[in-house]
């Protein structure tokens, strides 16, 4: 009986996970995202965001430097949108609430919570120099949320601490969820700061890298910036025992900027053919 009862279990979880895949817009690669909603994880992204917020030091609109990040994410985010809609994959951005902030911070980072929360510290901004510099880490960080890479891996950290909470995720129960709520913490962790932290994989990261070059180039940003860009970040790292915030989780080695060369040509036809110059 028990034996039975072991392979019904593990038919039930095969076929789930069969069911829970979703295939990511433009690359088209299978993910695992089944065990927590888009609507849930966006959930937990805004309530970790608007601590975020009023912990930060903000940087007003008006100044300049938070005028271009803004400006950017904007013309991104509306080409990326534009893009989806166009191609029936409109679904993706339900409920995504947009925001574009800069914070006063000497970390060399950005990232871009679940549902479109982005923040840029402004240690990346001498780095960046340009718009195109901005737009280079703008459409790689929009990549994130659009593939949806934070929720993917909340189901795989879920898969990985056991099945039994399941049935509290498919029955809207995710707040009040010590567990869940814990391992939300360790994949939203705001800029990759926290112990515990967990980052994007090497997979999502190439991904991120290929969307990003794609996204910034629909929006009429030179996708070429996206090498000299990474260049001037790996010289940054150069000597430090401690290398930029960024560098932790997005390594810039030779094989990633070869890598990025290699995907020029296709980003070049989307520039060209959306407005690019």
């Amino acid at each position: 009986m028990k034996k039975i009862k072991n392979l019904l279990l593990a038919v039930f979880v095969i076929g789930f996970i069969a069911m829970s895949c979703q295939r990511v817009p433009l690359t088209n690669r299978k993910q695992f995202v089944g065990m927590v909603s888009s609507e849930q994880m966006m959930q937990l992204s805004f309530a970790q965001y608007d601590g975020f917020k009023d912990s930060s030091k903000v940087v007003p609109l008006r100044k300049e430097d938070a005028a271009k990040v803004a400006r950017v994410g904007s013309r991104i985010k509306k080409a990326v949108e534009d893009y989806l809609i166009q191609n029936n994959y409109s679904s993706v951005i339900d409920g995504y609430k947009w925001e574009f902030i800069t914070v006063e911070s000497d970390q060399i980072n950005a990232w871009c919570m679940p549902g479109g929360k982005v923040c840029f510290y402004t240690g990346i901004l001498p780095i960046c120099q340009s718009e195109d510099g901005i737009a280079v880490v703008m459409g790689h960080e929009i990549a994130h949320a659009i593939a949806e890479h934070g929720r993917e891996r909340m189901s795989r950290a879920m898969v990985a601490q056991g099945l039994t909470q399941v049935g509290a995720v498919a029955a809207g129960v995710i707040t009040n969820n010590e567990q869940i709520m814990n391992t939300a913490g360790q994949v939203l962790g705001i800029g990759t700061q926290l112990g515990g932290v967990l980052p994007n994989s090497r997979k999502q990261e190439s991904e991120g890298d290929k969307l990003g070059l794609i996204f910034m180039a629909m929006a009429g940003y030179d996708p070429s910036e996206a090498v000299e860009f990474w260049k001037r970040m790996a010289k940054a790292g150069e000597g430090s025992q401690k290398p930029p915030q960024l560098l932790s989780t997005h390594p810039a080695d030779a094989q990633r900027i070869a890598d990025l060369e290699a995907l020029l040509p296709k980003a070049m036809k989307y520039y060209q053919a959306y407005g690019g110059k």
